[in-house]
């Protein structure tokens, strides 16, 4: 197969606390084993990009410290073009506090932060645990809104409420989700995907990855391509194995 999957790293110096590289080197893989080029291209603190240079823009976790630094970099240098990215139908995918920095706004330590408001959603501190575990939720993501599992780990003191206008990820199966009280996990805005599924998500869940890969080439190509198969033994016993740990819990 040919093509070329553009992919955008945003800061994956100071937001790769949750093994988030380990999701970049899927869909590299996922893309080369069937012929299909893959271009990585970075973009730090300071630095601004050309919405319509990439594909795929991925924003992965940080610690307090380095999230709130981001916030700020991210709003001045970089929240246009993110905007610009979703409206032109870019696949991003955000993950956890790449999540909540697409929100209004979040809470970290008191102190409330100002995010990218691309997304209606906003995350605040409440009373209670952090919402930590293997969770499971299904999702309307597959072809013409096919239904898909999708298994991860959790780990997050900040609890997300979505607004009017959002539409939820999915739905939890098993584990907290968004808030722990209203059933839903992450947000989904026409081809961007924000969530708190982590560990890293993707090789837990090549479904996910090869249709973000989908997603992403139909951008340009102007349909979505047939991906070929892959011999994907390992990677659905990893998806059975996190799949029956969130069920267990």
């Amino acid at each position: 197969m040919t093509g070329k999957l553009r992919l955008l790293a945003l800061y994956p110096d100071q937001m790769n606390i949750y093994a988030d590289r380990g999701n970049i080197l899927l869909l590299r893989k996922r893309c080369e084993w069937r012929g299909i080029g893959f271009e990585q291209s970075v973009a730090g603190p300071g630095e601004s990009f050309d919405p319509g240079a990439h594909d795929l823009v991925y924003i992965g976790g940080g610690q307090d410290r380095d999230q709130r630094l981001v916030a700020e970099d991210m709003r001045t240098t970089k929240r246009d073009a993110i905007a610009a990215a979703v409206e032109d139908d870019a696949v991003v995918l955000a993950v956890c506090g790449g999540y909540q920095l697409l929100g209004h706004s979040y809470q970290l330590a008191g102190e409330r932060i100002a995010g990218l408001g691309i997304a209606d959603l906003e995350t605040i501190r409440e009373p209670g645990k952090r919402l930590i575990g293997n969770v499971a939720i299904e999702a309307e993501l597959g072809r013409e809104g096919a239904a898909m599992t999708i298994a991860g780990f959790e780990n997050h003191g900040g609890r997300t409420y979505l607004g009017r206008s959002a539409t939820p990820l999915g739905r939890v199966v098993k584990g907290f989700g968004n808030n722990g009280g209203d059933g839903f996990e992450g947000v989904r805005l026409r081809n961007l995907i924000g969530t708190y599924l982590h560990g890293p998500l993707l090789p837990k869940n090549a479904a996910l990855a090869d249709r973000l890969i989908a997603l992403a080439l139909a951008r340009r190509e102007g349909a979505e391509p047939e991906l070929a198969p892959l011999d994907d033994a390992l990677e659905s016993a990893a998806h059975e194995s996190a799949r029956a740990a969130a069920l267990r819990g």
